[in-house]
């Protein structure tokens, strides 16, 4: 098959694979699109946690974004992390350049193993430009917090951040459920006019490691191919889901899941 859209990945890179860049790859690949990137830091990681993170110098982030859109325009971005107020700004004026309607960002703030993966100078700026810009948002109950500066206890406290958020200037927002503690998994699509609660099940593993990135890049992946926003929320949310239920069991700490669950290998491959 030949791919069914192009979509540039704009994050750090993670050593171990689950997450990061690396995840972002899997699912756009698995899903059957041609993935680009931009990397904007380095980390030495596994699934017990990060040993380390080399930033890249914001200049070379806006060289990866221009030089490689030059050649193949993407049609649709993801965005995910971003350490520090002057990558965001390299980031922000490299988008003005290119001019790429579909832009989902993934707010990653935190690391699974608690490491901070954001400076607060770069979380304001964020909430004041970035986010006013991009199509879709989709911060975990964490991220909403940290974002809205409220505590998201139960669902309602979802929607009421998720609208504080459509107040700053979002234009959609998901907020994903994974975090309260409950036998169904809720994700929480609020846009000016619309709210969407997806349900799924809830699968009781460690190893979920890399699934706000894998569902930022399955939407945006499904936007690329010009599917409407909240299918594409909707078939991300699935398979994010499958990829969970499938895991490997890889590392001792918190494993990856399953990005490759959509694909047949052909019998003269195998």
């Amino acid at each position: 098959m030949k791919p069914n859209s192009k979509v540039l990945i704009i994050a750090g890179s993670d050593s171990s694979g689950g997450a990061g860049i690396q995840a972002d790859i899997k699912t756009i690949t698995a899903l059957g699109s041609y993935a680009m990137t931009a990397i904007t830091a380095i980390t030495s990681q596994n699934t017990t946690g990060v040993k380390s993170i080399v930033p890249v110098p914001p200049k070379e982030i806006s060289n990866q974004i221009l030089f490689t859109s030059k050649d193949i325009n993407p049609d649709a971005i993801k965005i995910g992390m971003l350490h520090s107020t002057k990558v965001i700004e390299s980031v922000i004026n490299s988008l003005k350049i290119i001019k790429v309607k579909r832009i989902v960002l993934d707010p990653v703030m935190i690391a699974k193993g608690g490491t901070k993966l954001i400076a607060d100078d770069a979380i304001k700026l964020l909430k004041n430009k970035l986010i006013k810009i991009v199509t879709l948002i989709t911060p975990n109950i964490p991220e909403a917090e940290i974002l809205t500066n409220t505590k998201i206890k139960c669902k309602e406290d979802m929607i009421f951040a998720a609208y504080k958020l459509i107040e700053i200037g979002a234009k959609n927002v998901l907020i994903k459920g994974g975090h309260l503690n409950s036998e169904i998994v809720e994700d929480i699509f609020v846009s000016k006019s619309d709210i969407k609660i997806f349900k799924s099940k809830r699968f009781q593993t460690k190893n979920s490691h890399g699934t706000g990135c894998t569902l930022s890049s399955a939407i945006t992946t499904f936007l690329s191919c010009g599917k409407p926003i909240k299918k594409s929320c909707e078939l991300g949310i699935n398979y994010v889901s499958s990829a969970i239920r499938t895991n490997p069991k890889y590392g001792e700490g918190h494993g990856p899941i399953n990005h490759l669950h959509t694909i047949n290998i052909e019998r003269k491959f195998r």
